[in-house]
């Protein structure tokens, strides 16, 4: 992404309105989060956060951490100011909340663009861990293990939906290449990379590509939850569909399409090397 992309990002509407409370913790107003989304009716708006709320609810994290109260005063006449209450929307808060709006506003679908981006790179920022790593392939080996752990995640999200047997799982995952690989499932992509059919994908993939599979894996598994998918179509579909969102959202920034993305040697021969400089500086 080039500087002027980069500064673009930086500037958005959703940047302009951030705030930091005492503690430095970034936050917005869901006053003015109501207005950025273009929603005239504040009643409206607060269907929007209670369908939010339970989406915060039922992936395990804690409402008040993402949607605390705090004051919002507005003069009523005489010089007397009335609390007509607002919210603290953490960044997390606000990207469910535009998961949840109207998708017919351009702005929600920039939202969700935004801060689903936005979110879980910031996660993977905050990683103590991965701020510590220095080289490509440290940063390979972290992503690899975090795919490791939310294909775990999305296997078990699929499997609730319906997606039971070994074959449709195959099928569901080859849904989710496809979008984000412009119609190329994993044959395809095996074929495309030169890699044998014994070497896994996603082993030979540098960080770019896997962070990019990485935000298809956790955003699949969200929305399969979110939306109560049930069905191996649906869910397949479901899985189509945010690849090739994610694949949307990387032309959007000018980014290289994850299949012209050179294949990187294999994760596991980097592992065993770091395996023995680990225990050569132990003997």
């Amino acid at each position: 992404m080039g500087e002027a992309d980069i500064q673009k990002f930086k500037n958005s509407v959703f940047e302009e309105f951030k705030n930091n409370n005492k503690n430095g913790d970034e936050y917005w107003s869901a006053r003015d989060f109501c207005k950025i989304l273009d929603y005239q009716k504040w009643e409206k708006f607060l269907s929007v956060i209670e369908k939010a709320k339970e989406a915060c609810k039922n992936s395990g994290h804690n409402e008040l951490d993402h949607f605390p109260r705090m004051a919002k005063m507005v003069d009523i006449g005489s010089g007397a100011k009335r609390d007509i209450g607002d919210l603290q929307l953490s960044r997390y808060a606000c990207y469910l909340i535009v998961q949840n709006a109207d998708p017919s506003k351009k702005v929600v679908a920039l939202g969700q663009t935004y801060f689903a981006i936005q979110t879980r790179k910031q996660e993977i920022q905050d990683s103590v861990q991965y701020q510590n790593l220095k080289s490509e392939n440290e940063k390979r080996l972290f992503l690899r293990e975090e795919m490791k752990h939310h294909n775990l995640q999305l296997a078990s999200a699929a499997k609730d939906a319906g997606v039971i047997e070994p074959l449709d799982y195959a099928i569901f995952q080859d849904h989710g290449y496809k979008g984000l690989y412009g119609g190329l499932g994993a044959k395809d992509i095996h074929h495309r990379k030169g890699l044998k059919k014994s070497q896994q994908i996603l082993d030979h993939m540098g960080s770019t590509e896997l962070a990019a599979n990485l935000f298809r894996a956790t955003q699949t598994e969200e929305k399969i939850k979110r939306e109560k998918i049930k069905g191996k179509v649906p869910a397949n579909n479901a899985h189509f569909e945010v690849g090739k969102k994610v694949r949307q959202t990387i032309a959007e920034l000018g980014g290289t399409m994850p299949e012209e993305l050179p294949p990187a040697e294999s994760i596991k021969s980097f592992e065993k090397r770091k395996d023995k400089e680990l225990k050569a500086r132990n003997d």
